[in-house]
């Protein structure tokens, strides 16, 4: 069975606001403890359906780069693609968004594609033997960051610790 992780955090901002910063792949960077940041491929200046872009990757001293795919995009609501190296399949990455009382529920899920030949390749390339366990605390910090970054650039009288 492929490997499968959730990671869920509450962000005290519209699910609108928090869907346009993780769209906006050129961004994750900012968040992510492993993508350095992506660029659109020609011709795609924003994430719909079919729109590509190149992924830079790091760990440790290991550099490798992806090819994403958009697969869903719902302004709000949910950003779904796919990631290749250079063709084969590798994972699929979704995010969706709720919205809640206080902002909204953020959950990041990955599903492992690559088959059990490929698994090795990776392995190297990476540096990574448990992708599933490795994944799970790189999405924690992600969404931690994300949430920091959003709920910061908040005015004080929307932050979730204001008293006012």
């Amino acid at each position: 069975m492929a490997g499968q992780v959730s990671v869920t955090r509450e962000i005290a901002a519209p699910a609108e606001q928090v869907w346009a910063l993780v769209s906006d792949v050129t961004r994750m960077g900012e968040w992510s403890p492993e993508n350095a940041g992506a660029t659109w491929l020609p011709g795609v200046k924003s994430p719909q359906r079919g729109a590509k872009f190149l992924g830079k990757n790091h760990s440790g001293w290991r550099r490798w780069w992806t090819v994403g795919t958009i697969i869903d995009a719902e302004p709000g609501r949910l950003l779904t693609f796919r990631i290749t190296a250079p063709v084969l399949p590798v994972a699929e990455w979704s995010y969706t968004f709720e919205p809640t009382a206080t902002g909204c529920r953020v959950t990041e899920s990955w599903t492992d594609q690559r088959s059990r030949l490929f698994r090795p390749v990776t392995e190297r390339v990476t540096g990574v033997g448990d992708r599933a366990a490795h994944n799970r605390a790189g999405m924690e910090q992600t969404l931690d960051r994300l949430k920091s970054a959003v709920e910061e650039s908040a005015p004080a009288s929307m932050r979730p610790d204001s008293t006012t």
